[in-house]
C-alpha cells in the first residue's frame, strides 16, 4: 500500500494536533448520549403494569430495572432475579423498530428451575436449559402489531433467539446465540 506525500503530511499533522490537544479529540470520539428508553409492560398473568424509563442519558436506572425485574418475575413462585439488561434493550429495540407506542404484553419472563421443570412435563416445547431460568428470555406480544410483523422485526435485529408461536399468539426473544424457530 502506498500513500501520497499529501496524505502522509496530513496524517502526521493530525497526529500532532492529537498530541497537542488530546481532550478535544477524546470528547469528540465519544458521542454524547442523550434521551431515555422507556418500556410499558403488562404482565398478563398478574395484570401488573409498569411504565418506566429504564435508561436515561446513557445510564441504566437501577430503580426502574428493579421494577421491571418484579414485573418479569416468575408469577407462579414469586421469585425475582435480575433480568439481563441486554434483554431489556432487545425489547426496547423491537418496540422502537416497529414504532410501537403503548404497552407490551408479557406472557413469560423469568422462570425458576422448578417452574421450568413443571412446564416441561406439560409440554415438549419447553427447553430443559431454558434461558428464561437465567433471566435472558421473554415471551411477549405487542398489541396493535401483527405477530408476523413483530417476528420479522425481531429477526432483522439479529440480537438473539426468536421463537414464533402463532397458535399461542406470542413471540419468544432471548439473548442467546442468533437463531430462530417456529
Amino acid at each position: 500500500m502506498t500513500i501520497s506525500r499529501r496524505q502522509f503530511l496530513g496524517f502526521t499533522g493530525l497526529l500532532g494536533l492529537t498530541a497537542a490537544a488530546p481532550s478535544v479529540f477524546a470528547t469528540s470520539a465519544k458521542p454524547a448520549i442523550h434521551g431515555e428508553r422507556r418500556l410499558q409492560l403488562r404482565n398478563l398473568h398478574t395484570n401488573e403494569f409498569i411504565s418506566a424509563p429504564y435508561w436515561i442519558d446513557g445510564e441504566y436506572q437501577l430503580e426502574a430495572l428493579q421494577s421491571l425485574n418484579h414485573c418479569l418475575r416468575d408469577h407462579r413462585s414469586g421469585e425475582i432475579i435480575d433480568m439481563d439488561p441486554a434483554l431489556i434493550d432487545t425489547i426496547y429495540g423491537l418496540q422502537s423498530n416497529l414504532e410501537h407506542r403503548g404497552e407490551i404484553h408479557i406472557i413469560s419472563g423469568y422462570r425458576s428451575p422448578k417452574t421450568n421443570a413443571a412446564l416441561r412435563q406439560q409440554s415438549n416445547g419447553v427447553a430443559k436449559k431454558s434461558l428464561h431460568m437465567q433471566g435472558r428470555a421473554v415471551d411477549l406480544r405487542l398489541p396493535k402489531q401483527s405477530l408476523q410483523q413483530t417476528r420479522r422485526a425481531a429477526l432483522a435485529m439479529k440480537s438473539g433467539g426468536v421463537g414464533y408461536y402463532p397458535k399461542s399468539n406470542f413471540l419468544h426473544l432471548d439473548t442467546g446465540r442468533v437463531r430462530h424457530w417456529g
